[in-house]
């Protein structure tokens, strides 16, 4: 009989060596998007204004302005 645990064994490592390049791949690409909606969140969270950037990733909170309605 042939033992044929290691050929197993690498094929496993193998399957999460794709998944882990094709996740990374993903991230890299939609990484300003991710980062945009999580600020965007956390604007709410901290009841501050969201601003949207020029590109993906470029999004900040700023303090909201007061409106004075005493003129």
């Amino acid at each position: 009989m042939k033992n044929n645990k290691g050929q197993a064994l690498v094929e496993y490592v193998l399957i999460v060596a794709i998944i882990s390049v094709i996740t990374i791949a993903i991230v890299n690409y939609f990484g300003g998007y991710l980062k945009d909606s999580i600020t965007k969140t956390s604007c709410s969270m901290v009841d501050k204004e969201y601003v949207e950037g020029d590109k993906p990733g470029d999004a900040y909170c700023k303090d909201k302005e007061l409106e004075d309605d005493q003129s």
